[in-house]
């Protein structure tokens, strides 16, 4: 016997039951129950009104099938029928709950008082409320109720899986029903953001469908024998994750070959409901496929490989199935793994970001180099010899300036973040990963201005003229840039928020959109300053008009990430952008190309961080969690 006080969690569920007894020193045993690690929840009460429980109810329904109830756990005001008369649901539960006492307190060696019971997400306070007056019948202590998917994301935390502050991830829970919930991760904990359910999109509806031919090719059946069929399908279903085939008995008749084939003709309808509910859960928490961290399978079902096979299908979702699905919820709701189940969890941690981060940032930073240089090479010089002055395409000087700033943003916070992550690692740190973060965002922008203000001192000393319109063209265009940066130099070092993927992955500007407009400043700048031969006007003013569709084509991208809004407002927008092309209109186009630049900025903050964590929680979808929580019957677990 460990030292120390175990603690119980329980997982009961609709079709099955799971239990695991967890110590103080991290280790966890789950418990059997006739050999297996899942009871089901089905009670008989025979006629001395004695119940039965798991197998020993199954096994029994072929005789006294009026005696017996395959999912005892209820709505708080329904009342259940046995044999003629009303029986309370509750106290059928409980039956299940005083099994698995007993069966911990063998393992424990002592009374557990330590009791925690995973409840769904989307159950209201009295159904709650009846879930722990059914544990006290049963002779538990007071339970404390934890939310199945929050106990799921425990696991996933107990296990090594690097989920930051801030990140967004997804458990699809597909038992004897399905219910997908959408979960944040902030400082406190998981918080679920929506939740949704579906009790026709599990393994109770696959065992129906496996037996509705079944019973086609056999005599007519009562309620005992199909009962009987049932249990076998059940077995049968759970038989196939490790063989082609499985012999089916039937109570009459001869047995029949269950093979995969006929299980993914049966399961694969229901199956992709699970998955579409997926998808409606992401949608229903505002986010997009993109934002989230990971897609996480438990429960029964999720041992089939058709599950992934219908999210992947449907959703365009790659799924992880967890070892051990059946128990993940039990084993995160009873802290397995860790040494002291009160202790803090680390928060804050900031992804390394990878490697081939460093080409998006040195893409901005060769375009500014390579604008910069031509701006001062090749200027439309006029005047005499003795007074010579320079028609500048101030244009490029804005975009040069915004290009550098957008480079120094990038490189600074990759490498911030890259310390913050191996520091947060490390105890007794000066200082947090966020402050950390944050001091990056501000010294990187810091430097993007000294670049900036650079370029403008290096073009007054070079072309000789007064520096004042210099710095106007350099900084006044990066000014809204810098001060989205410093709001989220804010953010990270006060964490409030922590966007998805990290800061790394918020600053990475669209290369695309910098090599598109990068090229078309360029080939204005060409067209404006070279040599107009004849020959060679035609030529010139095309390449002129191609920069000018190019420039408007690199705005768009960096203001729109849908493809068919690029394409709607890219084509105005482009037109546009190639008509004004002249000398007069030069600054014009490069402050076009910089508001777009402060619009992508403006957006990353407003979308990914000062909105990201307010999905609003009583609307559409998410207003079945909340507003009708009691009402919510399609929660199902186990099968």
């Amino acid at each position: 016997m460990r030292a120390g006080q175990a603690r119980l969690a329980i997982d009961c569920g609709s079709a099955s039951t799971s239990a695991v007894v967890a110590w103080p020193d991290g280790t966890w045993q789950p418990l059997l129950f006739d050999g297996e690690p899942e009871l089901p929840s089905a009670v008989l009460l025979s006629t001395d009104e004695a119940a039965l429980t798991g197998h020993q109810a199954w096994q029994a329904a072929a005789t006294a099938p009026d005696r017996f109830i395959p999912s005892p756990r209820q709505p708080p005001d329904q009342r259940l029928s046995v044999a003629g008369a009303d029986v309370d649901p509750l106290d059928m539960v409980a039956a299940t709950l005083r099994r698995v006492a007993q069966e911990a307190q063998k393992v424990a060696g002592s009374d557990i008082e330590d009791v925690r019971l995973v409840v769904p997400a989307g159950w209201g306070p009295r159904r709650r409320t009846w879930m722990r007056h059914a544990a006290h019948r049963a002779g538990l202590p007071q339970p404390t109720l934890i939310e199945a998917p929050v106990a799921v994301a425990g696991h996933l935390l107990a296990a090594g899986v690097q989920l930051p502050v801030g990140s967004f991830i997804v458990v699809c829970d597909v038992g004897a029903g399905a219910e997908v919930s959408v979960l944040r991760r902030g400082p406190a904990g998981f918080e679920v953001l929506a939740t949704l359910a579906d009790p026709a999109a599990g393994g109770t509806a696959i065992d129906d469908a496996l037996a509705a031919p079944l019973a086609g090719t056999s005599p007519a059946q009562g309620d005992g024998e199909r009962w009987a069929l049932l249990a076998s399908v059940r077995t049968g279903k759970h038989a196939l994750a490790d063989h082609v085939a499985v012999t089916i008995p039937q109570p009459r008749g001869s047995a029949i070959v269950l093979n995969a084939g006929l299980l993914e003709q049966a399961a694969h309808p229901i199956l992709h409901r699970a998955a579409q509910l997926t998808t409606e859960a992401i949608a229903a928490a505002e986010l997009k496929v993109e934002d989230l961290a990971g897609v996480y399978c438990v429960g029964g079902v999720a041992r089939m490989p058709l599950l992934g096979k219908a999210l992947t299908e449907t959703a365009g979702i790659t799924p992880v199935v967890l070892a051990d699905p059946g128990l993940s919820a039990a084993r995160g709701a009873a802290d397995t793994g860790a040494a002291d189940a009160t202790a803090e969890q680390p928060v804050g941690e900031e992804p390394v970001p990878p490697v081939r981060r460093a080409v998006a940032i040195a893409v901005p930073g060769f375009a500014s180099l390579g604008l910069i240089s031509q701006f001062l090479l090749t200027p439309e010089w006029n005047g005499s010899l003795m007074y010579k002055w320079a028609l500048l395409n101030w244009g490029e000087l804005a975009v040069a300036a915004v290009f550098a700033v957008i480079a120094s943003l990038g490189a600074g916070t990759v490498l911030a973040s890259a310390i913050a992550a191996r520091t947060s690692l490390t105890p007794g740190t000066p200082s947090s990963p966020g402050s950390q973060t944050g001091t990056g965002i501000l010294a990187s922008a810091s430097l993007g201005v000294a670049v900036a203000g650079m370029y403008a001192v290096l073009g007054s000393l070079y072309i000789g003229d007064p520096v004042g319109g210099f710095l106007r063209w350099t900084l006044l265009p990066i000014a809204p840039i810098i001060a989205a940066a410093a709001v989220m130099a804010l953010v990270a070092a006060r964490q409030w928020r922590t966007p998805p993927g990290g800061w790394s992955k918020l600053l990475a500007f669209p290369t695309g959109s910098v090599i598109t407009a990068g090229l078309g400043m360029a080939l204005i700048q060409y067209s404006l300053t070279a040599d107009r031969w004849p020959n060679m006007l035609l030529w010139i003013d095309l390449a002129g008009r191609v920069g000018g569709l190019l420039l408007g084509i690199g705005a768009v991208m960096a203001v729109v990430s849908q493809p068919i809004l690029r394409l709607i407002l890219g084509a105005p927008l482009a037109v546009i952008t190639a008509a004004l092309v002249s000398w007069p209109a030069s600054g014009i186009l490069g402050v076009i190309y910089a508001i777009a630049v402060a619009g992508w900025w403006l957006r990353q903050l407003w979308t990914r961080l000062l909105r990201q964590q307010a999905p609003p929680p009583h609307r559409g979808p998410m207003s079945r969690r909340a507003a009708a929580g009691d009402r919510v019957t399609g929660w199902e677990r186990g099968g």
